[in-house]
């Protein structure tokens, strides 16, 4: 089973689901006939760790390696061993979705040991409610693996995490020195799992090349690990790391030690530094010809950067390939009792992009200076689907999620036609911008088609400070939104932010007041506050006296260099609102808490909100529906209407109206018209459909009005019985 390429994803990203760099380079190498194999080394650890086997091992481990007591939750689980070992194997099954009947075994609380993490669990009706039994148990079975991990940290490997493996080495290393001294440490038991089955895949793959990919600090000491395994032990292939990390972190590397891991380091987009990487491996070009990439050149950190090797276009990647990955033994965990959370961490979704890069990148914020952001280019949506077709018929998922920086929403609207087109049933959803785009009927298309949740920036719930970042959006008009989303049945998550640069004590409260009304509301459904950071390619990082604040990282490190240190001098104490912040937050999120003072959060004084308490409200019940513009697509989802001719009749006077009669999946309800415009309106509705080679604009189904002698066409299309049809899926785009 031969393959020249290796792609690898060190441990750790996701436990539910494989991280999709590598699936897409595989995809692109499949267009060019290279053959490649990939694997999340992440899950394999992991299950080779926590099974009965594993779990035999680590505890017998744990006690020959003894040195003296742990703390006293250490012991407990010790004490409970054998608990662990009955139970692991069984645990793991219901996490990968093979055993769903333990469920209510688990919930019963007898089933399962339980240490310190069950001893931060919330009431488990108030965070989950009618979520039902299944959530309930993989939140206790998470936490039951979380005690596991706990136990692993204290006695055997401290940089363990599920999912952030070692993150505190590779967060913000503007010097290699304190990770290159771990590498030459012995093997952490967790560090040996590792290199076994590594040392078993690379016996069978005889690869010339292997491509390890980094997104997060969490799995950087782990990639390292890897190139230093290879090198030791396989010195005649060349390794080579990519990803997200490199993409923010290692633009400026300088230090030469890296090179004793990686023969390569590439960055940006993989496709084009990939294929010159094999082509130079294999002999065919050239040093001077590879792309984007650091390599050592005499001793000396040297980037490479070929101009005439151009990138690829997007249509011309190929779609992901999912294959090599153990597809049906990933694990479906709820770690926060949040509803978006879990979304990310339980069931496994397919991932794919809409647009490469943003079609805002003005975010103040953002890193809108690096290829990833700032060159946008969207893909087809015809395209798009079909590989959605392909990646659903070669993994049997059919959910989606779409990485975007920010989905664009016209191309969304033309995704969501082409699946409702296709017959397709699909569950998606996608990382938006709040913005006026996002209409009544849009929302409801997405719906129609198997969008489920949308998550998008709000930030600092200030106008101006959203101004300041450039957002591009105020509050009033993110309540609008989140209340078309909601309507139409999509959750909708935001992300918050604290501590932006110049932000006040009092913005702080009132972000929160603005918050909680949106929450109160019911618009909103899910959020989470993250403390600002300055990055180096930001424009605040770029020009941080335009903002007010002053940059303390004036060195250049030899490493990793994207998070700065900086000084707000005009802003508050914004570390100190952290704590309160989140506790509002996760109260507002189960619906608690809308009438406790804004001052019962915190431990110290803070001002009275001067938000107004109504604001929100007054911001969605304000008549957001106007007039489709002439050029505005309309579309027809529903089911013919069936058509009635009743007779009315009021004081003496009797006339005739066409009845229609509409039938959804949940209800029925009939609107009632002059009989020759119902009997149009009848006609007009099959026409509508997506499956009809063009769709009408409000202009062109004007002009068809007056053709057929009908008159008053805005008193007609405008109506209150016309105005409820959106309802039956009559969408105006």
């Amino acid at each position: 089973m031969q393959a020249p390429v290796f792609l690898l994803t060190p441990p750790f990203t996701q436990l539910n689901t494989p991280y999709p760099a590598t699936a897409y380079l595989k995809g692109f190498l499949n267009t060019k006939n290279i053959a490649s194999h990939q694997a999340d080394l992440g899950i394999e650890v992991t299950l080779a760790i926590f099974c009965k086997q594993g779990l035999e091992k680590l505890f017998g481990h744990i006690e020959s390696h003894r040195t003296g007591s742990y703390s006293a939750n250490v012991e407990r689980i010790i004490a409970l061993a054998e608990d662990y070992i009955t139970t692991i194997d069984d645990v793991v099954l219901f996490l990968q979705g093979k055993r769903p009947t333990l469920a209510q075994l688990i919930c019963k609380r007898e089933f399962l040991p339980e240490a310190s993490r069950f001893a931060q669990l919330d009431d488990l009706h108030w965070a989950f409610g009618s979520m039902g039994v299944q959530d309930r148990a993989k939140h206790l079975a998470t936490m039951y693996l979380e005690d596991l991990g706990d136990l692993v940290k204290e006695t055997i490997d401290e940089h363990f995490g599920f999912s952030r493996y070692a993150e505190r080495l590779g967060r913000s290393a503007s010097s290699f020195d304190e990770l290159h001294a771990s590498l030459q440490r012995e093997y952490t038991y967790v560090d040996q799992i590792l290199v076994d089955i590594l040392q078993k895949k690379m016996e069978v793959l005889q690869p010339k090349l292997v491509a390890i990919s980094v997104p997060f600090p969490g799995n950087l000491y782990t990639s390292l690990r890897c190139g230093q395994w290879i090198k030791q032990h396989c010195p005649g292939v060349k390794v080579a790391m990519g990803g997200g990390f490199a993409n923010t972190e290692l633009r400026s590397l300088s230090d030469p030690r890296v090179f004793e891991y990686f023969d390569f380091i590439t960055l940006d987009d993989g496709e084009a530094p990939v294929e010159q990487l094999i082509a130079f491996v294999d002999g065919n070009i050239e040093q001077q010809e590879l792309k984007r990439t650091f390599t050592l050149v005499d001793g000396v950190v040297t980037y490479i950067n070929n101009a005439s090797c151009k990138d690829y276009r997007q249509g011309q990647v190929g779609t992901p390939d999912y294959s090599d990955f153990f597809l049906d033994q990933y694990i479906s965990a709820i770690e926060v009792v949040n509803p978006m959370h879990s979304l990310w961490s339980d069931g496994r979704w397919n991932k794919l992009t809409m647009a490469h890069g943003c079609y805002w990148g003005k975010c103040t914020f953002c890193d809108i200076s690096l290829d990833y952001i700032k060159n946008y280019e969207p893909i087809a949506a015809s395209l798009l689907v079909d590989r959605i077709e392909e990646m659903i018929a070669q993994t049997g998922q059919n959910g989606f999620h779409f990485v975007d920086e920010a989905a664009p929403p016209a191309l969304m609207r033309a995704l969501a036609m082409e699946i409702i087109r296709r017959k397709l049933v699909v569950t998606w959803w996608a990382n938006v911008r709040f913005e006026k785009s996002f209409t009544r009927d849009l929302c409801l298309l997405l719906q129609a088609s198997g969008c489920i949740a949308v998550s998008g920036g709000l930030e600092v719930a200030s106008d101006r400070l959203l101004q300041l970042i450039n957002k591009g959006i105020t509050v009033a008009q993110v309540a609008k939104v989140c209340k078309h989303f909601t309507e139409a049945g999509i959750m909708v998550h935001a992300y918050l932010m604290y501590g932006f640069p110049t932000q006040t004590e009092q913005e702080t409260i009132d972000a929160l007041e603005m918050v909680r009304q949106l929450f109160e509301t019911g618009v909103l459904q899910s959020a989470y506050w993250h403390l600002f950071t300055m990055t180096a390619h930001s424009p605040i990082g770029l020009e941080p006296e335009r903002f007010k604040v002053k940059k303390l990282t004036t060195t250049t490190g030899t490493f990793a260099n994207n998070d700065l240190e900086h000084a707000d001098p005009g802003g508050a104490e914004h570390e100190r609102f952290g704590y309160g912040l989140r506790k509002a937050l996760l109260n507002y999120m189960h619906g608690a808490c809308f009438d406790f003072p804004l001052q019962k959060w915190f431990d110290f004084k803070v001002p009275r909100t001067t938000v107004a308490p109504g604001i929100i409200r007054k911001a969605i019940e304000e008549t957001d529906y106007t007039s489709a513009g002439a050029n505005h697509k309309v579309v027809w989802l529903g089911k013919p209407p069936k058509a009635e001719t009743i007779m009315k009749s009021k004081k003496g006077a009797q006339w005739e109206v066409l009845s229609l009669c509409f039938q959804t999946k949940k209800t029925s309800f009939s609107i009632q018209l002059e009989p020759a415009k119902g009997a149009w309106l009848a006609a007009l509705l099959p026409r509508l459909g997506l499956n009809n080679p063009k769709l009408l604009t409000l202009q062109e189904i004007r002009s068809e009005y007056e053709m057929a002698g009908l008159e008053d066409f805005e008193l007609f299309w405008d109506n209150k019985p016309m105005n409820t049809l959106h309802r039956a899926g009559l969408l105006r785009l």
